[in-house]
């Protein structure tokens, strides 16, 4: 569904039917999960039907333009658990995304160990570039992380975690496998101990920041947030390991950078503020609920909403200062999205605008005054 920034007016909509076979495939009373890509005049998404979607921004009408569609169960034999979730990303010719191709509902059975767990389309056409299956018949639960995409040691990279606890780089163009890290400790066990990896990758300066965790229905437990350095070849496991924190949670979150300074939320909570080049913790927030979304950092102001509807904004830096919190009415599963000085925040049912600067004042002074849209319904 596409907004016009300026006075939140409905443009176009597409909407994407349930999948028949349900629970298993498409879980139920949820819609898209993925984070739309603009590229142009085109408009890159994953459907709840495992369907890469490309669409024209003009729309067509009050409908939207279809361009392409490559579906991931037809055309490479991914069987999704529950729901298919990746954002996709881009470089050149190509978008990249996971297959979500994981267990059926039994939680014992893979039905389709053969089908890749990462694709790239070519962006122009919707055809099939490159793919691959390094997890086989070992995807602990389902695959639901996002790729990223950048140069590393000269090399334009794709880095996604995966469905059996491992983080994999690949050469962006040709899909080559280059590195491969156990995010995981050896004597780790699945479910108690052992994760997979949920988080989407961040990249910078030739390392790759990640923690592992697990479907939130899983609850809270111990997890692991690591640095690598992804110039490494082969198992890099131990090779590649810069700096390992071992005082994170589970987490399906992805880590803000700025400063050399990484923020990293995760799922029992905490807001973690970690030094980027060593690992060593400055300090950590209580939410006081869970987190599903990512922590934003705009300006010199960090954003970080949780399960209770609570928005915290911090002080950017080494001291923890606090700044506010604000409730935005419902669930903020989302992260927040910067643009052109308003501040995009997303309930469970409704999408906020706010102006910037409003979230220095308390909340009742500026939610009379946001642009609310509904994002339920037709």
């Amino acid at each position: 569904m596409a907004f016009r920034e300026s006075d939140g007016a409905f443009l176009w909509q597409h909407t994407n039917p349930k999948l028949a076979s349900g629970r298993a495939n498409d879980w139920p009373f949820q819609g898209v999960c993925s984070s739309p890509l603009v590229e142009g005049d085109r408009l890159y998404y994953v459907s709840n039907r495992c369907e890469l979607v490309c669409l024209d921004t003009k729309g067509e009408g009050k409908k939207a333009k279809v361009l392409w569609k490559f579906d991931m169960m037809e055309e490479v034999g991914s069987q999704p658990h529950n729901m298919s979730n990746s954002s996709p990303v881009s470089y050149g010719d190509l978008i990249f995304v996971s297959t979500s191709n994981g267990q059926d509902e039994s939680h014992v059975h893979i039905p389709s160990p053969n089908a890749p767990a990462i694709i790239a389309v070519n962006k122009k056409t919707g055809k099939l570039g490159w793919e691959d299956n390094p997890v086989g018949d070992r995807i602990l639960h389902g695959q639901w992380a996002s790729p990223a995409v950048g140069e590393i040691g000269g090399v334009v990279q794709v880095v996604i975690g995966q469905g059996d606890g491992w983080v994999r780089g690949y050469e962006a163009t040709t899909g080559k496998r280059l590195w491969w890290f156990d995010l995981n400790p050896k004597d780790s066990v699945w479910p108690k101990t052992r994760n997979e990896v949920i988080s989407t990758p961040v990249i910078w300066q030739n390392n790759v920041f990640i923690a592992n965790g697990q479907d939130p229905e899983h609850g809270e437990g111990v997890g692991h947030l690591y640095a690598i350095d992804a110039t490494k070849r082969g198992d890099i496991t131990e090779s590649g390991r810069i700096w390992h924190f071992d005082k994170i949670r589970r987490s399906i979150s992805t880590g803000a950078l700025k400063d050399g300074l990484l923020y990293y939320s995760d799922f029992s909570g905490f807001l973690h503020c970690l030094d980027a080049a060593t690992g060593k913790e400055y300090w950590q927030h209580d939410m006081l609920a869970a987190v599903w979304g990512s922590p934003m950092v705009i300006g010199d102001k960090v954003y970080l909403g949780d399960e209770d509807g609570d928005v915290a904004v911090l002080q950017a830096g080494k001291e923890k200062k606090v700044i506010g919190e604000y409730n935005m009415g419902s669930s903020v599963y989302s992260t927040p999205v910067p643009a052109n000085g308003v501040l995009f925040i997303a309930n469970r049912n409704q999408l906020y605008a706010l102006k910037e600067g409003a979230m220095t004042k308390p909340a009742s002074a500026f939610l009379p005054k946001l642009l609310r849209m509904p994002t339920k319904g037709r």
